[in-house]
């Protein structure tokens, strides 16, 4: 792999022992290619400065998080990534932003790319037509999609909102707004690659990203060879249990079987609402079903305006006090609903 242009590391995003396998995998690399960049699918490309005085050593691991937006862009757990980062500011290895905005693609997936004014791609270019095999793959995913909506609007799968076709319009916008996220980390990771040193050599480029970009090398490989980019190298971890026989050909160059782990310690609490952040505190923008945040009476466009004792909480102090609240024990929240203020306590269940 370390004589690969670029080389593409899948992930679960969820999943600790994928970032623990790629922190190990980039490490092998690194001892036999220093000249190296890591492309990260987190961060969209205008956080480009940011990332460059993290690595440079100018900003505390908060304010990093503060100045990427880590808990609105992303959110996923810090903890997750900060030993990828922490690595790259060691080793001073540039790190570069892959994404583009989240609303690029929302739009591409309401309207098509067409829709999409010149003026807010970004500077990202028409993607390769896609494999069929990727049309095949996406199909499957869009599909589950809608029969999940079907079924919340009570039709069931298959029903008539939740059927799902190959030439509906929804559906080739999906597709289309898949192919912009491939095409735009695509041509980030070109571009860097095709950069040289002083010395006249050339980086090994190295890409983190979820596996669905990266599988069957329909993605951003597929881009990558579209953009002259041949020397690619695909990895991707996988459970150990799974039977060989169930891996497909070609699914990358290689895998790496992550062996089973007992979990000793159940998972943080959990509210079960999706958060936002607001002038006045917290929005809470979803709330889901018989979960903790509904039993507890929160509804959504409540503004969290106090928690803990403290007024208006910032979104990554709310989450992290959440994320740390012990089992059994109760944490009070004030919320402004309309002209309403409500005192509401999350009671969180004891260890079972």
């Amino acid at each position: 792999m370390a004589l690969r242009d670029v080389v593409l590391l899948g992930e679960q995003h969820d999943n600790a022992d994928h970032h623990r396998w790629q922190l190990q995998t980039l490490a092998a690399l690194h001892a036999q290619r220093p000249d190296m960049v890591i492309g990260f699918e987190m961060f969209p490309r205008r956080l480009q400065a940011v990332l460059d005085q993290w690595v440079g050593g100018s900003l505390s691991e908060a304010r990093f998080l503060e100045l990427t937006s880590w808990d609105t862009i992303w959110r996923m757990p810090a903890e997750l990534y900060m030993p990828l980062f922490q690595f790259a500011r060691l080793n001073r290895i540039p790190m570069l932003a892959l994404n583009v905005e989240p609303q690029l693609i929302r739009d591409t997936s309401a309207g098509g790319w067409a829709s999409v004014p010149e003026s807010k791609r970004e500077g990202v270019g028409r993607a390769a037509a896609a494999p069929s095999a990727y049309v095949d793959e996406l199909f499957e995913v869009h599909k589950a999609h809608a029969d999940m909506r079907g079924h919340m609007r009570g039709h069931g799968a298959g029903g008539a909102r939740g059927a799902a076709g190959r030439n509906d319009p929804a559906f080739r916008n999906f597709v289309e707004a898949q192919q912009v996220w491939d095409r735009a980390m695509a041509e980030a990771l070109a571009s860097r690659s095709r950069a040289t040193a002083d010395g006249g050599s050339k980086p090994l480029v190295v890409g983190i990203m979820g596996g669905g970009h990266i599988r069957g090398g329909h993605g951003v490989p597929h881009q990558l060879r579209d953009l002259g980019i041949d020397s690619i190298g695909t990895l991707l971890p996988i459970a150990a249990s799974t039977p060989c026989a169930d891996i497909p050909g070609g699914l990358a160059d290689a895998v790496f079987a992550i062996p089973e782990q007992a979990l000793d310690a159940p998972p943080p609490p959990r509210l079960g609402v999706g958060l936002e952040a607001h002038r006045e505190g917290v929005r809470v923008a979803t709330v889901s079903p018989a979960s903790l945040a509904e039993r507890s009476g929160f509804a959504v466009s409540d503004i969290i305006i106090e928690a803990a004792g403290e007024k208006t909480p910032t979104l990554a102090g709310l989450i992290a006090t959440i994320r740390t609240q012990p089992a059994g024990t109760w944490l009070p929240m004030t919320v402004k609903r309309g002209s309403e203020t409500l005192e509401l306590i999350v009671r969180f269940p004891a260890k079972s």
